[in-house]
């Protein structure tokens, strides 16, 4: 095996992001590669503090942070100042970008040129394709993504349908591409406790526009004025939106039945409800619809990004975004259901998941990934000089 030393490069350490980063880190170090990681110092609290500390003694390329802003920002020079005096020192085989503020990051440090030993990966984990085509916003970002596209050595998509935006949004590349699908654990599969007095729904995830909270509050709202049924929500998480989203609940009449709770552990919050809603506007292949499937947690999301990729043959359960009478109906269909119709729908797809989506095979891709980025750069044979005899594959 060769061994390689790889920089992971982010902004925010939250959210899926974060765990894939941390899944795959944790991954490659198991397979006896020197891991790094570089990221925003203002974000993430005490969770991420602790996932650092777990991890740091691990990582032979240690863990810096710093300040980063998440639009583009005159600091962004200082902070590629720091990751470019960082590279000169660790000299990574590797430099992985994940989300936009990092992908910049890993593909523009060290301009003009990288040393011609490393290979330059990127994850866009949504990101820059969020944005609607045809926006000034979308326009910009895919311009910074067609320059970059020409520094980046491969393309580790964690879906098809973010694939898919890249390629009509940029447009075609001789750039290797792989699509590597967020891999969950074996105990991620294991049964949930249900809570003795759930509450009905349960939404998990960032508090922000995007995530489509404010439709959940509106069918909420049309549920209990067309039907006189006053459904209970648990939302679980945190966000910039925090404050306008209580606001929204009082005025839509619903407050009364919404509890707004911090982060937790997502088992110990998938067992407190009998639905959970995934009402979002925008996703790439998030984690949290990944964890509540294998988790065997009856699940009702929206039909955007990847979402469909997870449910795969049962993709027509899915809804339209940003429809507040098509959620209202599907969320009294399906608590009307009876338990074990419920059960058996959320343990088929459970089965589903457990096929593809796991870690192992997310690991080994990204790693297949650099190795193939590696051969075409003809590299490969350079660094197999780092390998100890006893380590290197015999024909």
């Amino acid at each position: 095996m060769t061994r390689l030393r790889i920089l992971h490069v982010f902004r925010a350490p939250v959210g899926g992001l974060f765990r894939h980063v941390l899944d795959v880190a944790r991954g490659q170090v198991a397979r006896g590669h020197e891991v790094g990681i570089f990221c925003d110092s203002s974000t993430g609290g005490s969770r991420a503090e602790e996932a650092f500390e777990e991890l740091r003694q691990s990582l032979a390329l240690g863990v810096t942070r710093l300040p980063m802003r998440r639009l583009p920002h005159p600091l962004d020079a200082l902070a590629l100042l720091r990751l470019t005096a960082l590279y000169n020192s660790a000299k990574p085989d590797v430099l992985h970008g994940h989300g936009s503020k990092g992908g910049v990051y890993a593909r523009a440090v060290g301009l003009p040129a990288l040393d011609g030993r490393t290979v330059r990966a990127y994850t866009p984990h949504g990101g820059s394709f969020n944005y609607n085509p045809g926006t000034l916003s979308h326009r910009i970002y895919m311009t910074a993504e067609s320059i970059l596209a020409r520094r980046t050595d491969v393309f580790l998509f964690e879906s098809a349908y973010v694939k898919r935006r890249f390629e009509s949004s940029v447009g075609a590349t001789d750039k290797l591409v792989r699509v590597v699908y967020n891999g969950i654990a074996d105990t991620e599969f294991e049964p949930i406790q249900p809570a003795a007095d759930p509450f009905d729904l349960i939404y998990i995830g960032e508090f922000r526009a995007a995530k489509g909270i404010d439709t959940l509050i509106d069918a909420l709202a049309m549920i209990r004025r067309d039907n006189g049924v006053r459904l209970t929500l648990l939302a679980v998480g945190s966000g910039p939106s925090e404050g306008e989203l209580k606001a929204r609940a009082q005025e839509a009449g619903v407050w009364d039945s919404i509890a707004f709770v911090p982060p937790q552990t997502i088992r110990g919050a998938l067992s407190r409800a009998r639905v959970m809603v995934v009402p979002s506007k925008a996703e790439s292949l998030p984690y949290v619809v990944l964890e509540a499937a294998a988790a065997a947690q009856p699940l009702i999301c929206t039909d955007v990004g990847g979402i469909g990729e997870i449910f795969g043959p049962f993709s027509e359960e899915l809804i339209p975004p940003e429809n507040a009478t098509a959620l209202a109906a599907k969320i009294l269909s399906s608590l009307s259901e009876p338990e074990e119709v419920r059960r058996a729908k959320a343990a088929a797809l459970a089965d589903y998941v457990r096929a593809g989506f796991r870690i192992d095979r997310m690991v080994e891709g990204v790693l297949d990934g650099y190795r193939d980025a590696r051969i075409r750069r003809g590299i490969a044979a350079e660094l197999a000089d780092r390998v100890e005899p006893s380590e290197r594959l015999v024909p």
